[in-house]
């Protein structure tokens, strides 16, 4: 009898690290793959770790195969096939899926690259839905697309693990007694619930841009994780004005990262960064993306595309100073029209100060002092600091920084504006 050699330590850690590199890339394929074969999500992703698990086995005993992402594929497809077939409404079940599904395993590439790309953006959709709560969609959307595992995500939002994975359980036994259907939604529901899936992304990507809690102003991984989502989102939906605008959005704010903290960890201000070190190539890239955003819109800009053009006018500045605060102060107002909000209108009135003086802009603030929805929000002593600080009102400057410290969540940031409270006298 003729045994195998065993394989060696090195190339056995060798596959091992390819399965999880491959799986964490494809895994949102595969799991939109199958999702499309079973109809539940929670299904789906069971038997793409089933899949993982087979290449974790196979893979560093017979060899990695030449096509890694479509092994996977296959692997996960073949288990989804074989638990419809032993459904009791097997025949029923097979023919929404196909009429004629072979027994022999699926080709190793899938028959129509399009569907793979049409799955996706179901499974965006499906995670995204707006009957589940926005913590269970970020959850969600971070596993399902983002490769996140639950203890990244607990880790990335600084909750317990145990309540992510109950809302990510949650999220999916949600949408499968509700019957959600498996669909890129059309016509107003489409828009509608493109909105939220935006607004994921979004709240991802500022969770790790400026996070609200813990000891760390910065979670780059986050921001990685919401611009790779924006990026497929927009290669799905070519002709999405919005997509192409939080995409530009996410490069603009992204290529800021590296300037954004002192070498200390501390938060580093807009008007104190060394824009030499902003990354030109992520600049490109959301000037590309707002050129495809603005070529696609139809009517009144979104709010993402106006949000996009402001961050544009910073990128595009040698200097804070010969920044065009005027056309950011317009673009705000145009913002606050097509969504109204007092954050907005609070970022338009820091435009204006610049434009036309602090005394210009500190009624604006003082107007918002009033909104229910900014109380406890800390940006705003934070900018009425700022503004009196400018006028020369140093003693309330140093009340205003004080309070919005107290309200402060984040330990750099409550750091940071203790610091400027000192420096008022």
């Amino acid at each position: 009898m003729t045994v195998s050699p065993t394989p060696s330590p090195a190339p056995r850690r060798e596959a091992a690290e390819t399965v999880e590199t491959v799986f964490r890339m494809e895994s949102p394929r595969i799991i939109a793959g199958v999702t499309r074969v079973v109809r539940d999500v929670g299904i789906a992703e069971e038997l793409a770790q089933d899949a993982l698990v087979a290449a974790l086995e196979q893979w560093p005993r017979d060899g990695i195969p030449a096509n890694p992402g479509a092994w996977l594929m296959a692997a996960a497809r073949n288990r989804a096939v074989d638990l419809v077939r032993r459904r009791e409404n097997y025949a029923r079940k097979l023919a929404e899926i196909g009429r004629a599904q072979p027994d022999a395993a699926p080709p190793e590439e899938p028959a129509d690259p399009d569907d793979i790309d049409d799955d996706l953006l179901r499974l965006v959709f499906t995670a995204c839905h707006p009957m589940l709560s926005t913590e269970a969609r970020t959850a969600l959307t971070l596993r399902l697309l983002g490769g996140l595992t639950t203890a990244e995500i607990a880790r990335a939002f600084l909750v317990p693990e145990p309540t992510v994975a109950q809302r990510v359980v949650r999220a999916k036994r949600t949408l499968a007694t509700k019957n959600i259907a498996f669909e890129v939604p059309r016509g107003a529901d489409r828009e509608a619930r493109l909105g939220s899936v935006l607004d994921v992304i979004y709240l991802i990507f500022n969770e790790g841009y400026a996070a609200t809690a813990g000891d760390d102003w910065l979670r780059p991984s986050l921001c990685e994780d919401a611009l790779r989502l924006a990026r497929v989102l927009a290669g799905l939906m070519p002709k999405e004005s919005e997509v192409h605008g939080l995409a530009a959005l996410l490069e603009f704010q992204a290529s800021r990262t590296a300037a954004r903290t002192a070498p200390s960890g501390e938060p580093v201000l807009l008007q104190d960064q060394n824009r030499s070190r902003w990354n030109r190539m992520l600049i490109a890239r959301g000037v590309a993306a707002l050129g495809r955003a603005e070529a696609t819109a139809s009517g009144a800009p979104g709010p993402y595309l106006l949000q996009a053009a402001i961050a544009a006018c910073h990128a595009h500045a040698p200097t804070y100073e010969e920044t065009d605060w005027a056309r950011i102060a317009t673009l705000y107002g145009l913002l606050a029209a097509r969504s109204p909000s007092p954050v907005v209108e609070l970022n338009r009135a820091v435009a204006v100060s610049m434009s036309e003086g602090p005394g210009a802009a500190l009624p604006l603030v003082d107007a918002l002092s009033a909104d229910p929805a900014l109380r406890g929000y800390h940006l705003l002593p934070s900018v009425r600091g700022d503004l009196l600080s400018r006028l020369g009102r140093r003693a309330e400057a140093r009340t205003e920084f004080e309070r919005a410290a107290s309200l402060a969540r984040n330990q750099r940031e409550r750091d940071l504006l203790l610091r400027r409270a000192a420096e008022q006298g």
